[in-house]
């Protein structure tokens, strides 16, 4: 997402370069161009227009200012500024006061309102230790209930349905009373996917809403929509009063206009972005950090919370002291294996870093090439594992027929599997990766400043 306009707007801040300050000229020809970027990113004109009328403002009275930055990292600096308060300045938290709170589900078919509520229940028992109730409200979809089912067992969150009625009204309160009777402290309402000129369906979400008085009301849109999902938001938010928006497809191919343009045109703030279908690719709606992102400067605190989510403070102590002797083995890069999966794909990973997203934007990176590895390891022995070195050439025979890979793949792996011992060695002599086996950033105690 969003490569099509950070490209483009690098063009325009690359026409600035070889400029010493900024002028009327030089700024009215970056801010024609990065209006262009946005429209082309599918922002609606007016706001695109209203967006670079405020560049231009910041840079014409910053052009006396800091003469010692550039033009070019000046200007960067006020759209990223700029970006952030668009898309809403600064991340909209979740109401879940009350016993129990409350969360209404809507949107358009096809949104993945459904996938979204699954994922909802998932973060919020796993990093809010909550206790959410699911409740099947989808009456009219075939075989939505049984999907939300599915999902209920998959992330262990128990299932509100009632297969015979078809009254979400009154499927809603009943669930909302289970939960109050069985401890449960959040209540999830997947509705029934709905047309905005749907009428009849649209009062019967309102209903719904004044019968339950949910503590947050979301609106989930396909990003993929772009400005026909602002355009649907609008119309849903007249209707509903929503109290923020969920994007969800944010990794298919989109230009990104429904991001930058919903919390302008609707006045909601953006709270979840999704990814993709697995239950743990949902996050917290950052705009400061995604405008860094769009900018190409990655998002580097919200791969070290990812890395954190993901961090054993003891499984470090441990392979700190085993990387200081030099006996990091294949049982602890297999384990490190597993622990990079549970944070999201590579390409999103490596987007996250300041100025590497950028230089492999064209980089395909295959999780598959994981699986090679995994299959080389597990075609070692016990002791293989624990003592690398004891791998001689028949061994290696051996290893290859059993992971289905030629024998050089083999002798590649292991030597670069060596090489990265000997550098984990080296480093783990260095002050930022003491008591850890890790960087300081990557600790659970560590605190950005």
């Amino acid at each position: 997402m969003f490569e099509s306009l950070s490209d483009r707007l690098d063009l325009a801040f690359k026409s600035l370069t070889g400029d010493r300050k900024l002028t009327e000229l030089n700024i009215a020809e970056s801010v024609k161009e990065i209006r262009r970027a946005l429209v082309a990113a599918d922002v609606n004109y007016s706001i695109a227009k209203q967006f670079t009328e405020n560049v231009k403002d910041k840079a014409l009275g910053s052009e006396n200012v800091l003469k010692a930055v550039r033009p070019g990292q000046l200007m960067v600096k006020i759209v990223q500024d700029e970006l952030a308060e668009l898309m809403g300045g600064q991340a909209a938290g979740i109401n879940l006061k009350g016993s129990p709170a409350v969360v209404l589900i809507s949107g358009l078919q096809g949104s993945g309102k459904t996938t979204f509520s699954g994922k909802l229940a998932h973060f919020l028992k796993t990093k809010k230790q909550k206790k959410p109730l699911l409740v099947a409200c989808d009456v009219y979809r075939p075989a939505a209930i049984d999907q939300l089912t599915v999902i209920g067992e998959q992330i262990k969150v128990p299932v509100y349905k009632e297969l015979e009625n078809k009254n979400p009204v009154e499927i809603s309160l009943k669930a909302i009373a289970h939960a109050q009777a069985h401890g449960f402290d959040v209540v999830i309402v997947d509705t029934a996917g709905r047309l905005a000129i749907d009428e009849e369906m649209m009062t019967e979400i309102t209903n719904v809403k004044e019968a339950i008085s949910p503590n947050e009301t979301l609106f989930v849109v396909d990003s993929m929509t772009g400005q026909d999902a602002v355009n649907t938001a609008k119309t849903f938010n007249e209707r509903l009063n929503f109290d923020g928006v969920v994007l969800t497809k944010l990794d298919g191919d989109t230009r990104g206009g429904a991001a930058l343009s919903i919390k302008y045109t609707v006045g909601k703030p953006i709270k979840f972005v999704s990814m993709g279908e697995k239950m743990d690719t949902l996050d917290v709606f950052y705009p400061d950090r995604m405008a860094q992102r769009i900018l190409g400067m990655g998002d580097i605190v919200s791969l070290v919370e990812k890395a954190q989510e993901q961090f054993d403070e003891e499984e470090a102590r441990r392979l700190e002291k085993k990387i200081s002797k030099n006996k990091f083995d294949f049982n602890d890069f297999l384990s490190q294996i597993k622990q990079i999966r549970k944070m999201g794909d590579m390409k999103s990973l490596v987007s996250m870093i300041p100025g590497v997203g950028k230089a492999l934007k064209d980089v395909e990176f295959d999780d598959k090439a994981l699986n090679k590895v995994e299959a080389i390891i597990f075609s070692m022995t016990p002791e293989e594992r624990e003592k690398p070195e004891i791998l001689n050439m028949s061994r290696k025979k051996r290893i290859s027929k059993g992971a289905g890979q030629d024998l050089n793949q083999i002798n590649m792996f292991i030597k670069q599997f060596d090489q990265m011992r000997k550098m984990m060695h080296k480093m783990s002599k260095m002050p930022g990766f003491a008591g850890g086996g890790a960087p300081a950033a990557m600790k659970p105690g560590f605190r950005r400043r």
